[in-house]
């Protein structure tokens, strides 16, 4: 086998052009974050005050916007957006019904129905006893 040639160290040149091309590649992916805001997606924890301490007990007034934020964020899909967002949201998104519902038609409406069986039955094992 051959024996490998030894690689020349890089000049001065090189070195220059390689540092800025990974400078310019550091600042491209860098971003300066100046405002830090709540992120109305995620869930924030609180954590409890101790109930006896009396410099916790002071009533501080609340943020307008923020409390905006934070109950608009545990609305539930059909408050926050007008279109269904995903596949799965599609799925009982429209709530409410095609036709109006008949409670005296028997064909469209199934009620519970108990006999004197049912009944004893029911009541039997609600007192703890076995069929």
């Amino acid at each position: 086998m051959a024996a490998r040639s030894e690689k020349e160290p890089p000049n001065a040149v090189q070195l220059n052009q390689l540092m800025c091309e990974r400078v310019r590649k550091e600042l491209r992916c860098q971003k300066l974050h100046t405002e830090y805001g709540v992120n109305p997606l995620q869930r924030v924890h609180t954590i409890a005050k101790k109930p006896m301490s009396w410099h916790d007990n002071i009533e501080e007034p609340a943020d307008a916007k923020f409390l905006s934020v934070i109950h608009d964020a545990a609305l539930e899909p059909t408050k926050k957006y007008s279109e269904p967002q995903t596949e799965s949201q599609e799925i009982g998104w429209n709530t409410t019904p095609l036709i109006q519902m008949d409670r005296t038609d028997c064909r469209l409406f199934f009620p519970r129905r108990k006999t004197e069986v049912t009944k004893l039955n029911c009541s039997y094992g609600k007192r703890g006893g076995t069929v």
